[in-house]
C-alpha cells in the first residue's frame, strides 16, 4: 500500500475555510482506481501542520490520480497565499508492516 501525506501549515484564521473545502471538495478522489482512504488531520498543537493523508493500493494508483482531470479540477482554485504560514511538505511511504484492531 502507498501512503501520501501532505503537511500543510495554515494560518489559524483559514482553518474553517480549509475544512470546508475538503468537506465539499471538487473532484472524485473516492472513485479513483486504486484509492483506499483519505483523512484530513487537524493539528492538536498550535503551529503544527494539518495533514491530508491518502492511502492507495500502490504508487501507480496515486500517479494515476495526479495525472487525472479530477486532480486538476480539485486543485484549480487554490486558497490564497496568505492562508499558509510556510511551505508545505509532501511525503510518500510504502507500508511494509501494518497492524489493526480486530
Amino acid at each position: 500500500m502507498w501512503v501520501v501525506s501532505n503537511r500543510i501549515y495554515l494560518v489559524d484564521s483559514y482553518a474553517e475555510e480549509f475544512e470546508q473545502r475538503f468537506a465539499h471538495r471538487a473532484g472524485q478522489i473516492d472513485k479513483q482506481p486504486g484509492f483506499v482512504s483519505m483523512a484530513v488531520l487537524k493539528p492538536a498543537k498550535e503551529g503544527a501542520p494539518w495533514v491530508v493523508q491518502t492511502h492507495w493500493q500502490d504508487k501507480a494508483a496515486f500517479d494515476g490520480w495526479v495525472g487525472s482531470d479530477d486532480f486538476r479540477l480539485s486543485h484549480a482554485n487554490p486558497m490564497a497565499k496568505e492562508a499558509f504560514s510556510q511551505k508545505g511538505q509532501l511525503e510518500m511511504h510504502e507500508i511494509v508492516i501494518s497492524s489493526r484492531e480486530n
